[in-house]
């Protein structure tokens, strides 16, 4: 079995791959400060959790937006599971052509994003991932890997809100009933999500004009579904995108390598 572990900047997830069905999944905090024993710890209670012993894993691949924690990722990878791990980095074979100014620049979580997509939905399409950043990208009909827009996440810019001003509260990222909001909080909310949606409408919009032509719309991470209802513009969610891709990108190199 390969696992799979996507490195983020709140969160870790990772998924256990049989062949091309996932077998399991998991999801930690991401944390710079905790130690490689920390991290296997974790991880092995996870296994023995399911069940699963830690000993199936053939194969680990590993894409990390976190560089100042990769290190302890693969010191933990080697001494817990006797692997030592593949990153995705320059010099990986993606089997996709990164038209990207400087392709070092790209992330490694929008790689897997775009080796993914195109290998399931094929192109031209537009992924959206809703992390910590919003991301999109997009891949046109050969494969070919065009580039996108970042944005500030949901949660990231609501962060930013409260802890930017002196009197307003924290608030729960919720879909308010009307846009126009009579408390505090239901501006805030209404501002948030309304805005949020708009926003994603107009990327979406924009980018297909630049295209010229229609474009499959999929979406991942944890509010892909909240924006989805509303946006009306995302045609497919996954919430295992990046974890597809990555075990696509092991494959290639396995395979290829």
């Amino acid at each position: 079995m390969i696992l799979t572990m996507d490195i983020g900047n709140t969160n870790i997830k990772t998924a256990l791959f049989d062949g091309k069905e996932m077998f399991k999944y998991w999801r930690m905090s991401t944390s710079i400060t905790s130690t490689s024993d920390e991290y296997g710890v974790r991880l092995a209670s996870m296994f023995a959790h399911e069940g699963v012993p830690m000993d199936v894993v053939e194969g680990i691949i590993v894409s990390s937006v976190v560089p100042p924690i990769n290190f302890t990722i693969e010191h933990m990878l080697q001494n817990y599971f006797g692997r030592t791990p593949l990153l995705v980095a320059p010099g990986v074979k993606t089997g996709i052509n990164i038209r990207y100014e400087n392709p070092r620049e790209l992330g490694s979580d929008r790689i897997a994003n775009a080796v993914a997509a195109y290998e399931e939905y094929g192109g031209p399409t537009i992924f959206i991932d809703f992390g910590t950043a919003t991301t999109f990208g997009v891949v046109d009909e050969t494969g070919a890997f065009l580039g996108g827009t970042i944005c500030p996440g949901i949660k990231l810019s609501s962060e930013a809100l409260v802890t930017g001003t002196a009197k307003l509260p924290r608030f729960e990222l919720t879909r308010p009933d009307t846009v126009i909001g009579r408390s505090t909080l239901s501006n805030l909310q209404s501002g948030m999500y309304y805005g949020y949606v708009g926003l994603v409408r107009n990327i979406v919009r924009k980018i297909k004009q630049e295209l010229d032509k229609e474009a499959l719309v999929v979406a991942t991470g944890g509010l892909a579904l909240m924006i989805a209802e509303e946006s009306k513009v995302i045609d497919k969610l996954d919430g295992l995108l990046t974890l597809k891709g990555l075990r696509l990108i092991y494959e290639r190199n396995r395979t290829e390598g």
